[in-house]
């Protein structure tokens, strides 16, 4: 209890210290510096929000117990006195834990855009098919979060489905809301080409990627090999004559990214650089992951591709997230982008994970 009451006064004090910054003559004259102190503010006003309310309750608190104290307090007020307090006390106590929850340490990336790779893996042309349903997914719940959406790379199958396929997507906490869906989601359905209506298993890989500025994470230029090429469509047929498509290798890891989907080659090595930049700062990332995790667990799995996190079994309608034993019987729903209560789930025992950790110390 005394160390989330020092960091709620050292948040408050802060909080005091930006809002007479954000109206001085400097920060008012310079919009960036403007945006940077607004952004910090806004990150802070779920605390203060809940500070007020907690304050609130304890004034409620000590006017009941006043009113107990008082020599002239009839049966009657002291009835009502004692039930209002009981009521402030039980209503404190819950406030305090979710004042805990809004206290625990953020993570720094959670207000980064992110990158979404989705890669067909065991299953074939099923597989690919799953990538675009995934894709549709993900788009049609980040439309209802106001988030944007735009393909970075595709490889198309010519038959609905994507071999791989990266997307962007920019708005409001979105790696926050997105980072554990990083893993193998695995389907069980019957493919459209199966006559004996038997059950295949397929699995695609899933990678929630923030994307990383240049001045968070330099390239050195000298270790990408820039290729190249006329971009092509499915089955190789050359969709256009001149040399747009273009193919970044990164020497020192293989680290390759293709794009073709600008007719532009400026545009598609901008892009391709996107999501190189985002993948090597992701691998930089997970290898001191891996390092920090070897010592204790402080998130919902190891965000490794290899990890079967999900099934999406299509005969029985439900969808299971094996993380957290969370089952969902509503598959088509979901499967629509209606994912938040699994999205809330994860996120809720994250935090649940958070608190137990920080009672250990």
């Amino acid at each position: 209890m005394e160390q989330m009451e020092n960091k709620l006064a050292e948040i408050l004090k802060h909080y005091a210290h930006l809002k007479e910054k954000s109206i001085s003559q400097e920060i008012v004259m310079d919009p960036e510096k403007y945006m940077i102190v607004a952004k910090e503010l806004k990150q802070h006003e779920p605390v203060i929000a809940k500070n007020k309310e907690m304050q609130s309750v304890i004034g409620n608190i000590e006017a009941a117990t006043e009113m107990l104290q008082d020599p002239e307090c009839d049966e009657e007020m002291s009835e009502m006195a004692t039930l209002e307090k009981k009521e402030g006390e039980e209503s404190l106590l819950v406030l305090k834990q979710e004042m805990k929850t809004l206290l625990l340490p953020k993570d720094p990336l959670d207000d980064k855009n992110i990158i979404i790779e989705l890669r067909a893996g065991a299953g074939g042309d099923e597989a690919a098919l799953f990538v675009a349903d995934l894709f549709r997914m993900y788009s049609r719940f980040s439309e209802k979060q106001g988030w944007k959406t735009e393909i970075l790379t595709a490889s198309d199958t010519g038959q609905g489905g994507y071999k791989e396929l990266s997307m962007s997507v920019v708005g409001e906490l979105v790696y926050s809301k997105l980072k554990f869906e990083s893993g193998v989601h695995r389907v069980q359905r019957v493919p459209s080409t199966e006559s004996a209506g038997r059950i295949h298993t397929s699995t695609i890989t899933v990678a929630i990627l923030p994307e990383i500025e240049e001045k968070e994470f330099s390239i050195d230029e000298k270790d990408v090999r820039t290729d190249t090429f006329c971009a092509s469509g499915p089955g190789g047929q050359s969709v256009n004559t001149t040399y747009s498509a273009v193919r970044l290798t990164h020497i020192p890891t293989n680290t390759v990214v293709s794009c073709q989907d600008e007719k532009s080659q400026i545009k598609n090595k901008a892009k391709a650089f996107k999501v190189l930049r985002a993948r090597l700062a992701e691998i930089d990332r997970l290898e001191r992951a891996a390092e920090y995790a070897s010592q204790r667990s402080s998130q919902i799995g190891t965000g490794d591709r290899s990890e079967k996190i999900r099934t999406y079994n299509y005969p029985q309608g439900r969808v299971s997230d094996h993380r957290i034993n969370m089952t969902m019987h509503n598959l088509p729903d979901f499967i629509e982008g209606n994912i938040g209560n699994m999205v809330e789930g994860l996120i809720a025992d994250d935090q649940k994970r958070k608190l137990e950790e920080m009672r250990r110390e």
